[in-house]
C-alpha cells in the first residue's frame, strides 16, 4: 500500500525543475517547432484521453498532472480536496507542472482548473517552445462526458460547473495558442488534428 505522504512534505521533497539536456545524437529542428505541447480545457475536453493518442502519434512522453499528483499525494485528486482543500491542491498543481514542463518531447495535459492560477498561467507562457491547445466544447457536452465516465460524478467542483466554466473559458483562451472544438469528433480525429495543427511529425528522438 502506497505511504500517504502530507501535500507540504510532497512541495518540499519534489525536485526543482530542471530542463532536459538534450543528447548531442539529437537530430536538429526548427527553433520554432515545439517540443512540449500542453492541453487545457474544463473537465470532459478530453485532455488525458487526447493527449495520450497524440503522444503515441508523436513517439512522446506523456503527462498527466493530475495523475503526477495522484501518484505524489499518496491519494486521489477528489480525496486531497476534501482533506485539505483546494488551495494545499493548487500549491501542488504549481509544483506539479513546473515539473512536467523540465520535460523535453512531451504532451502534458493540465487539470482544468489549472488556469485559475496565475503561477501556472506564467509558466505555460514564458516556457520556451511550448504550445498550449485549448480543447473546448459546449458545457452540456462536457457534463455529459463527466457523468458517463466511471466516478464522474465524485468530481471535484461539479456542483459549481457552470460558475467555473464562465469563469475560466476567457482563461483558457489567453493561454492557448491553438484552439479546437471537440464537440463532435472522435479522439483520434482531435489527437490528429492537433499533430498538423501544432506543426510537428512523429520523433525519432526515442528509440
Amino acid at each position: 500500500m502506497n505511504a500517504v505522504c502530507e501535500p507540504e512534505e510532497a512541495l518540499e521533497s519534489q525536485p526543482e525543475t530542471a530542463i532536459l539536456e538534450e543528447r548531442a545524437t539529437m537530430p536538429a529542428r526548427p527553433a520554432t517547432s515545439p517540443t512540449r505541447i500542453v492541453l487545457t480545457g474544463f473537465m470532459g475536453a478530453g485532455k488525458s484521453t487526447v493527449g495520450r493518442l497524440l503522444a503515441e502519434r508523436l513517439g512522446w512522453r506523456f503527462v498527466d498532472v493530475d495523475e503526477a499528483i495522484t501518484e505524489k499525494a499518496g491519494m486521489p485528486v477528489t480525496q486531497i480536496f476534501a482533506k485539505y482543500g483546494e488551495f494545499v491542491f493548487r500549491r501542488m498543481e504549481t509544483s506539479a507542472i513546473a515539473h512536467a514542463l523540465g520535460e523535453r518531447d512531451a504532451v502534458i495535459a493540465l487539470g482544468g482548473g489549472a488556469v485559475e492560477v496565475l503561477a501556472n498561467r506564467l509558466l505555460l507562457e514564458q516556457t520556451p517552445r511550448t504550445t498550449v491547445a485549448f480543447l473546448e466544447a459546449s458545457l452540456p457536452v462536457l457534463l455529459a462526458r463527466c457523468h458517463a465516465q466511471d466516478g464522474g460524478e465524485t468530481r471535484p467542483n461539479l456542483s459549481t460547473a457552470e460558475e467555473r466554466f464562465q469563469y475560466r473559458a476567457p482563461l483558457y483562451r489567453r493561454v492557448a495558442r491553438l484552439r479546437l472544438n471537440t464537440g463532435e469528433q472522435t479522439p483520434q480525429q482531435i489527437a490528429a488534428a492537433l499533430q498538423e495543427m501544432a506543426g510537428v511529425g512523429a520523433s525519432t528522438d526515442l528509440p
